[in-house]
């Protein structure tokens, strides 16, 4: 199945990927940005983000990525993802497997146990 990709701004995103976005990149999203030439032949960078049935390009620059993590309450002043928040957004979307299945999802606490 092809799924659909779709170039949208962070701006515009749900806020449900908003949130899903933080459990995949708990550190920040500028250390993950990609660049590509559009249809217009201008270099844009972009957050890559994998549903069940999407895949996006979330348009940021490197200062838009750095601006949205230091003024997003869940984040501290390191940039990373607070404990209790990641707790929370852990519980509220343990449902959707395709948050594992993403390249950069932290799955290291939950395989700590494991032999």
């Amino acid at each position: 199945m092809d799924k659909i990709r779709v170039t949208q701004d962070y701006e515009k995103l749900s806020e449900a990927i908003k949130e899903q976005l933080k459990l995949v990149y708990p550190n920040g999203f500028s250390e993950h940005l990609i660049s590509y030439f559009n249809k217009d032949g201008e270099k844009v960078s972009a957050l890559r983000f994998e549903t069940d049935e999407k895949i996006y390009l979330i348009r940021m620059t490197m200062e838009q990525a750095i601006d949205i993590i230091e003024a997003d309450v869940d984040y501290d002043d390191d940039g990373s993802l607070m404990d209790e928040a990641k707790e929370d957004y852990e519980i509220k979307y343990s449902d959707i497997e395709y948050l594992s299945e993403n390249e950069n999802y932290d799955v290291e606490d939950e395989n700590e146990n494991e032999i």
